[in-house]
Order: structure tokens, then C-alpha cells, then sequence
């Protein structure tokens, strides 16, 4: 299909007109597996832009490059003229003292509720980045002229050698300024044009969580909890960084916390605090490990243990052992899902019937980006948009597109959900774990247990979240 011949239909289209004109693309076309764009030849940040689009649309991105007048020609006509007062047209450019800058960048992240700040240079200039809801937005732009003061005053917060521009270095920071008080870990890293900065806000306050209000069904937190008031067992929870683990494994010690309980956390970093718990900074420069740490935890008398992870067999073997002795342990491990926990921990040399004899829950999360409630857009849906060979169990009318607005920064998407997996170990999956049992799929399903990615489905049926959002999910053969 030629340049020209492109229809002026918007409908059908992934991408919206505010999200077109800010990266300067146009859709070509689309399937279910990648995107299709035009972009210009003279456009210097192709890579970057391709990774933030496909971070937004949750699928691979194409571009064919074309003239910068051609396409600039293309945006008009399909999208209509760019108003001046587009926001997102607009860069903001640090100017002036790298203090004041600074400070002003950690609040105004803290004020978005942002995870990371990223610094990064170029051969041209330099941009900050903040990640809101999982997704990175650019913020700012800075003269490489002014970069290094910026570079300098950060390390020299954070106590590291301003002269060494050679190798990683990492970091902490601790903030405060009017209502704010928590701590940031820094992690610097050489790159081809300069140092790359990544600030990561702790959030040092744990009383606001809530086991009720972070995504559990009504059926999965009955079973979680259910795991977690046992006196001894292990649980665990599985899923990819940044998935929210350990938000979840915090609100459980606050749900347990009380003053006739020990409970004793080792965590790398600490990354909330909560009064009444005792926490353990990983240190393994001097030897402090989740292993060595776990060790000693046990001539402590605790009457609960959280690991941040599971790392390795010495880590496991000593909190399955830790379960088996009395001691109720809480901890992450990295797997695809619930009932992956089990398998990962055979191929790190636990035995079956000590897996078999702990574990209370094996549970799978992961975080869902929520529509913009100001600006999602209702579509007739059509069952053909679904995945191939996509099991279709409810039949809906109509569903929820992101678009993007003001309010949430041109994403289309606002504040994030957990979804779960909760799968609570019966005397059925003891057997099958020491592998004396049947089909645990058909177990689960006739027990009622949700997948998560049919707690997924459900956020999109309900018109919270938007298909491209929970596709990956949807391929996935859980």
C-alpha cells in the first residue's frame, strides 16, 4: 500500500492521534502480533521510540521509513493539524543549578507516584524519564554541557567516587524534603555517550497497604489467607520483576503483625518499613547473604520469616527446613506460574516430599495497567480480535480502547491492579507433588481455582483494562 493511499479512518486504528503526533508516526496497518508504522528517515531516536511504543501497545512495532515531508503531510490528513496547545508537544529543558533541579525532579516523581527516575545521555543531549504505572515517560531534556553537575551532585549524595566514570557504581540516597522522607537506591552504569543514572524511590511507608484493596478475588484472598494464618509452612510468590511481589508479601506482614508475634525479614533492598517487624539489609560484599542471614534468623526465636528470594538451593533448603521446624516463612521466586513454583524448586535439588511436606500456597501475580476512567473510548468488539485458538467463554458486545488525556499523560491508562493466581496445596497436590497423583489441571479447575489469566479476562470484561493490555497473558498456556 503507497504512502498516499492511506485511508483517513480512524477507527480501526491502535494508534491515537495524541500518541501519533508525539512520536511523529502513522499507522500503516496492524495484526495481532505487530504494529505497522510510518516514521521519518531523519528521525535520530527510531530504537527508543519503537521500544516506548511497544511498551505502550503491548506489541511489536514495524516502521517503514519515510521523507520527513511526506510523513509530517501524513499526520495531517489523518489525524487532522497539531494544536499548539498539545502537551505533549511541549519539552521541558532543565536549565540553571543541579540542587535545586534535582530536588525538584525526586518530588515531582514522589508526587506521580513513580517507581524509577532514569538519567541518560546521547551524543546530542540527555533526557529524564519517569516510570508511572510501569511505563516510561519522558520528562525532561538537559544540555550535555550541563549533564556532568548533575551526574556529580547525585553522587555525591549518595556517597560514590565522582572521579570514577569507568565502571557501575551503586548507591543510596536518603530524601527528604516537606512531607516526604523514604530512601533511594542508585545504580550508575558507563555507557557509549556517558553515565546512565537510575534513581529507585523506596517507599519507606508500608501502613497504607491493604491485602483487601491491592486486586485479590473474593476466592483467592479467602485461600491466600488461609495459607498465611498457619503456623508454620512456607508460602511463595511467583512472577517477573516488578510484578509487585513484594507489595504483596508486605501487606501480608501487616495483616500478621501483632505484638505476640516475631517476625524477622531479610531483603535486598529493604524496600518498606513497618514498625514492629525487624529487618535485615542484604550485605554480601561482607559476607551477609539470604543464606547466612537465615541461619542466624533461626537462633532468634522467630515466629515468622520473610525472604525477599529465592535465589538458589542453600536459600531453599534452609527456608523449606525453616517451614518444617515450626516457623511460618513468606518469600518470592522467580517462575511463569503458581504451579511452576513446584518444579522450580526440584530443579534447585529440594526433595519432593519436603516440597510436599511445607509448602502451604503456591501463588502467581502480576500487575494490569487500568483504563484512563476520563478518556477510555467504548468499540463494538469483534471475538476475531482475540488470540487464535483463544477459548471464548463469555460473549461481550462492547469493550474499553485506551486513548490517552491531561489527566493521564497521553498513556490511556491509569494506576495498576494485581491479578492472581492463588493455589492452596490439599492432601490431592501433596500427592501429586511427591508424584503419586493424576491431572493437577483438571484437581485445580474442579476446585475452582482461577488462573491468572482468567482473572485477567475478567479486568477486561468488566471494562477496567483494554485487550492489548492483558494480551500477553492471554497467549500464554496457563
Amino acid at each position: 500500500m503507497s504512502v498516499s493511499s492511506l485511508h483517513n479512518n480512524q477507527q480501526n486504528h491502535l494508534m491515537t492521534p495524541e500518541l501519533a503526533r508525539y512520536y511523529k508516526v502513522v499507522e500503516k496497518g496492524s495484526d495481532h502480533t505487530q504494529l505497522l508504522l510510518y516514521i521519518s528517515k531523519s528521525n535520530t531516536n527510531i530504537e527508543v521510540i519503537k521500544e516506548e511504543i511497544e511498551s505502550i501497545k503491548g506489541r511489536k512495532v514495524h516502521f517503514e521509513e519515510i521523507e520527513e515531508e511526506k510523513l509530517l503531510k501524513l499526520l495531517e490528513s489523518t489525524y487532522g493539524k497539531i494544536s499548539s496547545s498539545d502537551s505533549r508537544e511541549k519539552v521541558n529543558y532543565y536549565h540553571g543549578n543541579a540542587d535545586n533541579f534535582l530536588h525538584d525532579l525526586i518530588t515531582e516523581a514522589k508526587n506521580l507516584s513513580s517507581s524509577d527516575i532514569h538519567i541518560e545521555s546521547y551524543e546530542e543531549n540527555c533526557r529524564v524519564r519517569i516510570r508511572v504505572d510501569g511505563l516510561l515517560l519522558q520528562r525532561y531534556l538537559i544540555e550535555k554541557k550541563q549533564y556532568p553537575s548533575l551526574i556529580n551532585k547525585i553522587k555525591i549524595l549518595s556517597n560514590l567516587d565522582i572521579s570514577e566514570k569507568r565502571l557501575p557504581q551503586d548507591g543510596r540516597i536518603f530524601f527528604q524534603r516537606d512531607q516526604y522522607k523514604f530512601d533511594i537506591r542508585v545504580s550508575i552504569i558507563p555507557t557509549l555517550f556517558g553515565e546512565k543514572i537510575v534513581l529507585r524511590l523506596l517507599n519507606n511507608d508500608a501502613n497504607d497497604i491493604d491485602l483487601n484493596k491491592i486486586g485479590f478475588s473474593h476466592t483467592d484472598l479467602t485461600n491466600f489467607l488461609e495459607s498465611v494464618k498457619k503456623t508454620h509452612g512456607i508460602l511463595l510468590i511467583s512472577g517477573p520483576t516488578g510484578s509487585g511481589k513484594t507489595t504483596t508479601l508486605y501487606a501480608t506482614l501487616k495483616f500478621l503483625n501483632n505484638s505476640t508475634k516475631n517476625i524477622l525479614t531479610i531483603e535486598d533492598p529493604i524496600e518498606y518499613t513497618l514498625h514492629g517487624i525487624n529487618q535485615v539489609q542484604v550485605k554480601e560484599n561482607i559476607g551477609l547473604s539470604f543464606a547466612s542471614a537465615l541461619k542466624n534468623f533461626l537462633r532468634q526465636d522467630p515466629d515468622i520469616i520473610m525472604l525477599g528470594e529465592i535465589r538458589d538451593f542453600e536459600t531453599a533448603n534452609i527456608a523449606i527446613r525453616a517451614a518444617l521446624t515450626g516457623h511460618l516463612v513468606l518469600s518470592t521466586i522467580h517462575t511463569n506460574s503458581a504451579w511452576g513454583i513446584v518444579s522450580r524448586l526440584t530443579d534447585m535439588g529440594v526433595p519432593p516430599f519436603l516440597i510436599a511436606s511445607t509448602l502451604n500456597a503456591a501463588v502467581a501475580q502480576r500487575l494490569v495497567r487500568l483504563l484512563c476512567p476520563k478518556c477510555k473510548q467504548k468499540q463494538e468488539f469483534d471475538n476475531s480480535l482475540y488470540p487464535r485458538n483463544f477459548k471464548i467463554n463469555k460473549k461481550i458486545d462492547y469493550h474499553y480502547i485506551a486513548t490517552g488525556c491531561e489527566e493521564c499523560y497521553r498513556t490511556g491508562y491509569k494506576h495498576r491492579k494485581a491479578v492472581f493466581e492463588v493455589i492452596p496445596v490439599d492432601e490431592h497436590l501433596v500427592e501429586e507433588i511427591k508424584g503419586r497423583s493424576g491431572n493437577v489441571l483438571a484437581h485445580l479447575n474442579g476446585k475452582a481455582i482461577k488462573t491468572l489469566k482468567e482473572n485477567a479476562l475478567e479486568l477486561f470484561e468488566n471494562g477496567e483494562t483494554s485487550l492489548d493490555e492483558i494480551y500477553p497473558l492471554l497467549l500464554s498456556d496457563q
